[in-house]
C-alpha cells in the first residue's frame, strides 16, 4: 500500500478476539451479514487489518479507513432496519481506473493523485446500490497499459504467493488484494487480458464478460472495441453474483456443484495454445483435460490453423494502439478530468512514454494506419470468428480451453524479458492466450487449477460464444467443483 497524501490508513488496532472472517467470499460474507452472524463493521475491520499487514504488496493506492468503517456501520444500521441487499455490507476493491465519487482516482498517474471525481463509474454505482462498500482503489499499471503490475509512482504490485514475482496486470492490485485476502473481490478492467492474466498469476478467478455486457462508462479506456469491465474474486459463485448485480439480469442461480460435467462438451487447440508454454503449465493443462474426461466431460481437439496466433495477435494489437488516443482524449473531456492527452503522455514512465509516442501517436513510426485498422476489423476479425465458430457450432462445444497464461509469474527483476521453455520472450507473451476473447468480444474466465513444482499458480481459461455469459459461469462453477475435488 503506497503511502500518498490520499492514503489514510489509521494506526488504530483491531478489537481483541475478533473472529477470523477474512476467508469469507462475497456471497458468504453478504449472507453472514444479512443473517446477523457477523456485522459489516467486524468484517471490514478484519480486512483493514489485513491491508495494513500486507501493505508491502502495493495492492492499493488509496484506502480511507474512516470512510470504510463509517460505511460499514451504515450497512449494519440498514440491516437492522430490514435491508436484504445482495451485497449488503461487503467491502469491494475498485481498480483505480474507475471513477469513484469523493475518492481520489489517479488512473495510475502521479499527476492525478489528487483528482477527486464528482461521480461514480456505472459499475461502481451498481454495486453500491446493491449494498457493497468501496474498500479502496487498487494499484494498476499506468493508464492500464501493461501486463506486469509495475507502476513507476505507486510501486510494483507484488504477487502474494511469491512477493519476488509479478502480479500480472493491468488489474494488478485487484488480483493481488483478492489473493492476499484483503478483499473478497475487486472490479477490474480487461482489454487484452488485464483481468485474466493477473488472476491466473495470483491464483484467483478472473471473469471478463462479453464486451459491452457490463457498463464501461466512467472507466478510463484504451480501446472502445476491446475494453471490458469485469471482476476478480475467489470463486465463480462470487463472480456470478456480481455479474448479476452489475447487469441487473435475473437469474435462477448457478448449477449445483453436484451436476458435474457429464453433459459437457469442450474443445482445446494444442497446436495454437500449447506450442509455447512452460513445461509445468503444459503438464497441468493436460492433467486438467484428463481429469475432466475422467469426470465424464467430452473434450475434443480442434485445429484453428497455422496462422491463427499471428493473425489474432497482429489484428488485436493494431486495434489496441489505433484506438487509444481517441478513446483517452474523449474520456478526459467527457468527465472533466484536469489533464490532456498530451499531458498524460508526458507523465508516463519513460519506457511507456516511448511506446505511446511510437505506437499510439499518429505521427509515430509504429502507428497503425487507417487501412490496417480497418482490415483488422473487417477482414481479420471475421476470419478468426469463422474458425472459432467451427469449434463452437460444428463440434458443438460449450467452451474452448487453454492455459490462461503460457507461464507462471516471472520474477519482478526479469519482468520485461524472460524465457519460456528456453526461448527468450517479452512480457507481451503473457497475453498470447487472452487476446482472442478480447478481439472477438467473447466472455472468458480464468480458474486457478493448481500450482507448479515451484509453488506458483497456474490458470485455466474458458472462452465461450458471445452473450453466453451465464452459461459460461454455470459451466465454470461445475468445472471448478470437479477440479477442486480432484486436484491438490
Amino acid at each position: 500500500m503506497t503511502n500518498t497524501a490520499t492514503t489514510t490508513i489509521s494506526s488504530r488496532t483491531a478489537p481483541p478476539k475478533e473472529p477470523d472472517v477474512t476467508s469469507l467470499g462475497v456471497a458468504a460474507a453478504a449472507q453472514a451479514i444479512r443473517s446477523g452472524e457477523i456485522t459489516s463493521e467486524v468484517y471490514a475491520t478484519a480486512l483493514l487489518r489485513n491491508a495494513r499487514l500486507q501493505a508491502n504488496l502495493n495492492a492499493f493506492i488509496t484506502i480511507d479507513e474512516t470512510a470504510v468503517l463509517n460505511a460499514a456501520r451504515e450497512a449494519d444500521e440498514a440491516r437492522a432496519a430490514g435491508s436484504s441487499s445482495p451485497l449488503l455490507g461487503v467491502p469491494i476493491g475498485i481498480k483505480d481506473s474507475y471513477l469513484t465519487k469523493g475518492i481520489p482516482t489517479s488512473l495510475g498517474l502521479e499527476s492525478l493523485a489528487f483528482f477527486v471525481p464528482r461521480e461514480d463509474a456505472d459499475a461502481v454505482r451498481a454495486i453500491k446500490g446493491a449494498g457493497a462498500l468501496v474498500f479502496g482503489k487498487n494499484n494498476l499499471v499506468e493508464m492500464s497499459f501493461g501486463l506486469t503490475g509495475h507502476n513507476d509512482r505507486y510501486g510494483q504490485v507484488k504477487n502474494p504467493v511469491s512477493p519476488g514475482r509479478i502480479s500480472g496486470g493491468s488489474s494488478s492490485g485487484s488480483a493481488a488484494s483478492v489473493a492476499a485476502g484483503i478483499v473478497p473481490a475487486s472490479l477490474g478492467g480487461d482489454t487484452i487480458g488485464s483481468i485474466r492474466v493477473p488472476a491466473s498469476l495470483c491464483g484467483v478467478v478472473g471473469f471478463k464478460p462479453t464486451t459491452r455486457r457490463w457498463p464501461t462508462a466512467g472507466v478510463a479506456p484504451i480501446s472502445h472495441t476491446l475494453d471490458t469491465t469485469g471482476v476478480i474474486a475467489r470463486n465463480v459463485e462470487d463472480c456470478a453474483l456480481i455479474d448479476q448485480v452489475v447487469t441487473g439480469e435475473r437469474s435462477s442461480g448457478l448449477s449445483a456443484a453436484a451436476a458435474g460435467v457429464k453433459d459437457v462438451r469442450l474443445a482445446y487447440a494444442p497446436r495454437q495454445f500449447l506450442d509455447l508454454v512452460e513445461p509445468d503449465v503444459d503438464a497441468r493443462f493436460r492433467e486438467v483435460v484428463e481429469r475432466l474426461r475422467g469426470a465424464g466431460a467430452e473434450v475434443v481437439e480442434v485445429d484453428l490453423g497455422d496462422d491463427f496466433g499471428a493473425l489474432s495477435q497482429t489484428a488485436t494489437w493494431s486495434v489496441f494502439f489505433h484506438e487509444t488516443m481517441g478513446a483517452v482524449s474523449e474520456f478526459l473531456r467527457q468527465h472533466d478530468i484536469p489533464t490532456t492527452f498530451e499531458a498524460v503522455v508526458d507523465s508516463l514512465k519513460p519506457e511507456l512514454q516511448g511506446a505511446w509516442r511510437y505506437m499510439v501517436m499518429p505521427d509515430g513510426g509504429g502507428a497503425t494506419s487507417v487501412e490496417t485498422y480497418q482490415a483488422a476489423l473487417t477482414v481479420s476479425r471475421p476470419e478468426i470468428q469463422r474458425r472459432l465458430d467451427t469449434a463452437f457450432l460444428e463440434h458443438g462445444v460449450q467452451a474452448i480451453l487453454q492455459p490462461t497464461t503460457p507461464c507462471t509469474a516471472p520474477l519482478v527483476d526479469q519482468q520485461a524479458n524472460f524465457s519460456i521453455a528456453g526461448l527468450a520472450v517479452s512480457d507481451l507473451v503473457l497475453a498470447n492466450h487472452t487476446v482472442v476473447a478480447s478481439f472477438l468480444g467473447l466472455p472468458g474466465i480464468s480458474l486457478p487449477v493448481g500450482l507448479s513444482r515451484g509453488g506458483l499458480p497456474i490458470g485455466l481459461e474458458l472462452d465461450a460464444p458471445v452473450g453466453s455469459d451465464r452459461a459460461l459461469l454455470n459451466l465454470a462453477r461445475r468445472i471448478e467443483s470437479v477440479l477442486a475435488a480432484r486436484l491438490n
